[in-house]
């Protein structure tokens, strides 16, 4: 038999065998409340699904993160859900599936989703002003550059709202309220949060943000911010109850979300991430340990943040998200809605620029909208939902698809890798139907 036949041969049965391999479940952890099937029953392929953990391993493997956590679902059924890295580099313990992550803003979502749970309720109509609920922001200001022919001792002037800020406003980032970011105001903002005591609550921040100037009237502007938190206040007040309560008996006890708090237990800091930054070569390096001094764990428990504050897993977002994607319900639990679900989804903002992910994009009632694929640059279909989170995570839900995806890791800043565009990339590249 000839050397050739014999490399042919050889290379048929590799060819075999792996054809073989890719046909095999996807080797998944056993969870539960977490449906998983073969990538093959639902249009994918599990061979190219492979190619999303090679993409993360090598942003281990390059120590620009210290670990990630990646889950890919589609028509219902967990596809893909990967560890890799480490949840903690300096003590060496391993990613896991049930680890803990900070997930910032990946909060406001959910707080929004509450705050629409009791518009079903009819506690109001989007178009009312908060003014009704929060008395603070009645007569608002709004912050105008200094003419140059004007006598002012400052940098901006100010000239009453023609407006009242809507409910409706604070869900789509349209209200003007100052911020952290940007804007005319956003001196003021960070010296009023520099004045935060250790008892503080977000109603005590919410009457000082109503303090300060809008950076703009009302409506006119799209607007990142601390928004949410007014919007986890309103829920409060028209509740009854505290954030925290509302959240976890309305949402995370029905939906079986043990693993989402405000703040984390000791008991569960073994499964705590730690959170990184990038040295200047960028390479990891420690800025938060998972002990009980973070913020996210330590004592008081009393500031609960509706536009960052949550800690959560993978299994847990998952369980909210593929609710949402049901159309508001999940297992015979109804959150909200069909009809909820398509109003906060859809654009509210026309063609206001979302600045913070570029053209192509509008936003909902607490989420960003894709709403022109090609000049998004993203393979998430139109009319995709979704957002992220200070410390490097990332979700999406894909109606057209009837797709999730999730990625969660803890890095910040973040912006010089193409970790969180990647994992639509290799999601959507082995969408095979």
């Amino acid at each position: 038999m000839s050397k050739w036949f014999m490399s042919v041969l050889a290379a048929a049965v590799v060819s075999v065998l792996s054809v073989g391999l890719a046909t095999e479940p996807a080797n998944l952890p056993e969870m539960a409340g977490l449906p998983t099937a073969k990538a093959e029953t639902v249009g994918m392929s599990s061979q190219r699904l492979q190619r999303l953990d090679r993409v993360m391993q090598a942003y281990v493997d390059r120590d620009e993160v210290a670990g990630v956590v990646t889950l890919v679902a589609r028509r219902g059924k967990v596809v893909h859900f990967s560890a890799l890295g480490d949840r903690d580099a300096e003590s060496g313990s391993p990613m896991k599936h049930d680890s803990i992550f900070r997930i910032a803003s990946m909060t406001k979502p959910i707080v929004s989703t509450a705050l629409m749970m009791l518009y079903e309720e009819g506690h109001f109509q989007l178009r009312d002003p908060i003014v009704k609920w929060l008395p603070e922001f009645t007569d608002m200001q709004v912050a105008l550059p200094s003419p140059p022919q004007e006598r002012l001792m400052g940098r901006y002037k100010t000239v009453p709202s023609d407006r009242p800020i809507t409910v409706q406003q604070l869900l789509t980032h349209t209200a003007g309220l100052s911020n952290s970011y940007r804007g005319i105001t956003q001196p003021e903002f960070v010296e009023m949060s520099a004045q935060r005591q250790s008892m503080d609550t977000v109603a005590d921040m919410v009457r000082r943000l109503a303090e300060l100037p809008l950076n703009f009237q009302p409506g006119e502007q799209w607007e990142y911010g601390r928004a949410t938190d007014v919007v986890g206040r309103l829920v409060e007040v028209m509740s009854g109850q505290t954030l925290d309560d509302f959240l976890r008996e309305r949402i995370f006890l029905p939906l079986g979300m043990p693993d989402t708090h405000f703040y984390l237990p000791k008991s569960k800091l073994g499964r705590f991430a730690a959170l990184y930054r990038p040295d200047p070569n960028g390479k990891i390096e420690l800025a938060e340990a998972p002990t009980d001094q973070s913020r996210f764990v330590a004592h008081p428990h009393v500031y609960f943040s509706g536009a960052g504050g949550l800690v959560s897993t993978a299994r847990d977002y998952f369980r909210f998200h593929q609710m949402m994607l049901n159309g508001g319900e999940l297992e015979g639990t109804r959150i909200i809605s069909r009809k909820t679900v398509e109003l906060m989804t859809a654009n509210h903002t026309g063609e206001k620029g979302i600045w913070l992910t570029g053209p192509g994009y509008g936003f909902g009632l607490g989420y960003a909208v894709v709403t022109d694929l090609g000049l998004s640059g993203t393979p998430r279909s139109e009319g995709s939902y979704f957002w992220s989170g200070a410390f490097g995570t990332i979700f999406w839900v894909d109606p057209s698809e009837q797709l999730i995806g999730i990625l969660l890791q803890q890095l910040r800043p973040y912006t010089h890798l193409n970790i969180r565009p990647d994992l639509a990339t290799m999601t959507y590249q082995a969408v095979v139907d």
